[in-house]
């Protein structure tokens, strides 16, 4: 098992665990799909998977409608998708991943943030290159599975690490590759669990347990902030 697998394992999942937050992001995140390619999922894979998202995060039903439907309607707020990047102390870097219809605001509160824990919030793509994008897919496992011919098959389509984790399979795959992935596994049958994109750090740094306290106001901060969907850091976790 590889990087992604090791980064996986460790990543905080706070925000995930906050069930309102989980159905606002999301919410949001169909909001912009919608008004990319349209209310229909069959014709619309990013819609596709976030409903598949909503259900693994037991996001009501009719909630995943009402957003739909208030994708299209003319009185929507329009939601931008905007990334920030920034030190937090002791050279961690952080990217910040948002969805708001306030740009002063958002911004606003992520400087915030930053500044207020002795960070300093950078100009956009300046710590970019510090972490690689990847996509994940997590599907069921089926009851007859073997995974070294799966991951020859995937490899095609562009997956490069595949690894089990509690009876679901993870997927990981180059930026580029997220609609062939899909298209691939949809067409194999597979029942897709979720679909999202990550930033996996390229080199990590290791803190003692007062500096993580230090860096963890910043994290903590930015997670409180309903506009941040992600945040994604360099740390070296245990």
């Amino acid at each position: 098992m590889g990087r992604a697998f090791e980064y996986r394992k460790a990543r905080k999942l706070k925000r995930w665990g906050n069930m309102a937050r989980t159905f606002t992001k999301i919410g949001k995140e169909i909001d912009i799909a919608v008004k990319a390619g349209g209310p229909d999922a069959n014709n619309n894979t990013r819609l596709r998977i976030l409903i598949q998202n909503a259900k693994a995060a037991n996001m009501p039903k009719e909630n995943v409608e009402r957003a739909i439907k208030k994708a299209v309607s003319k009185d929507t707020s329009d939601y931008k998708e905007i990334v920030y990047e920034g030190y937090a102390p002791h050279g961690i870097a952080i990217v910040v991943e948002t969805a708001t219809d306030n740009h002063t605001r958002t911004v606003a509160n992520v400087r915030h943030a930053f500044t207020k824990f002795g960070g300093t919030l950078g100009t956009s793509g300046s710590l970019d290159f510090l972490f690689e994008r990847k996509c994940l897919f997590k599907v069921t496992k089926p009851a007859t599975f073997d995974i070294d011919e799966f991951e020859l098959a995937m490899i095609d389509f562009g997956a490069d690490e595949i690894f089990e984790d509690e009876g679901v399979i993870n997927i990981y795959g180059t930026f580029e590759a997220y609609n062939a992935i899909q298209k691939q596994l949809e067409e194999s049958g597979y029942e897709i669990v979720s679909g999202e994109f990550e930033r996996i750090p390229l080199d990590t740094k290791e803190l003692t347990p007062e500096q993580r306290a230090e860096v963890d106001k910043i994290l903590d901060k930015l997670d409180e902030d309903d506009d941040v969907t992600n945040v994604f850091h360099n740390i070296k976790e245990e």
